[in-house]
């Protein structure tokens, strides 16, 4: 009878939209309502959907020099890295950042007897299913391969629980407004896609137009015809705008670096 009279919701969607009714009515937080929606849609996403793509991954290489492999860490900032030996997608295994340092105070440590094995998943596997290993075996970095075993890409735990709670807040992001252009030790910039377009011109001594857009996210997804995925690079103005992060449909971080002369010409 009660099923009868309040029909629960039948589909997925249906669920979603009970869930905004809810906040609109005050019974749920919008915090709690957009989490609640990134468990629900988090089930039809796979590894492949959250992960950063090959071209765009971050790694060291074994028999680089430890200085080079220093300057890699302190740059990009991670704690962990894939590790790979004579060409990119030979992985190896993982070192993590804290390891590294082991070598400074121990320099006749060998950088192989430092790496932890490597967990490879398939571009399919489901984000609930992965985060449940994550959580398992406490690897929280996985490299995934693609149909032919091919490297497709990483995936991070930080990567499965920001399709829940959205982007988790790092020392790189904007802090009440202080800023949101960063440089980092190769001489580029790290952008945020919501920095004005006249906070950029001012960086780079460019005049890049801001009367159809306020932000540089909105004036890239205009040159590009799209909002740029994560890994792809849009040429604007002489500047390259590499994309390093997306959310909710935005691009949420570049890394920008001055175009070549004879690119930017062209």
């Amino acid at each position: 009878m009660l099923e009868f009279l309040h029909p629960g919701p039948d589909s997925k969607t249906e669920l979603i939209e009970t869930l905004a009714d809810a906040e609109q009515r005050e019974l749920i937080e919008p915090e709690s309502r957009q989490m609640l929606e990134g468990v629900l849609r988090m089930a039809e996403l796979s590894a492949g959907d959250a992960m950063v793509a090959a071209p765009r991954m971050d790694l060291l290489d074994i028999d680089a020099p430890y200085d080079e492999l220093l300057a890699v860490v302190i740059d990009t900032g991670h704690s962990r890295f894939p590790v790979y030996e004579g060409r990119r997608d030979n992985i190896i295994g993982i070192l993590l950042a804290k390891d590294l340092l082991k070598m400074q105070r121990a320099p006749e440590l060998n950088l192989r007897a430092l790496l932890r094995p490597t967990v490879f998943v398939p571009e399919s596997k489901g984000l609930n299913e992965l985060l449940r290993d994550f959580r398992s075996n406490r690897n929280h970095l996985a490299i995934v391969i693609d149909e032919f075993g091919n490297t497709a890409g990483l995936i991070t735990i930080e990567d499965v629980l920001e399709e829940i709670v959205g982007e988790i807040e790092d020392e790189f992001d904007d802090k009440d407004g202080e800023t949101s252009i960063y440089t980092l030790a190769d001489g580029s910039q790290r952008v945020a896609g919501d920095a004005t377009i006249a906070a950029v011109n001012g960086a780079f001594g460019v005049a890049l137009p801001d009367d159809d857009f306020d932000t540089i996210g909105g004036l890239v997804a205009q040159e590009h015809g799209r909002v740029p995925r994560r890994g792809e690079t849009v040429s604007v103005a002489g500047l390259n705008f590499a994309v390093m992060l997306t959310r909710g449909g935005a691009v949420r971080w570049f890394k920008v670096t001055r175009a070549p002369d004879d690119e930017s010409e062209a």
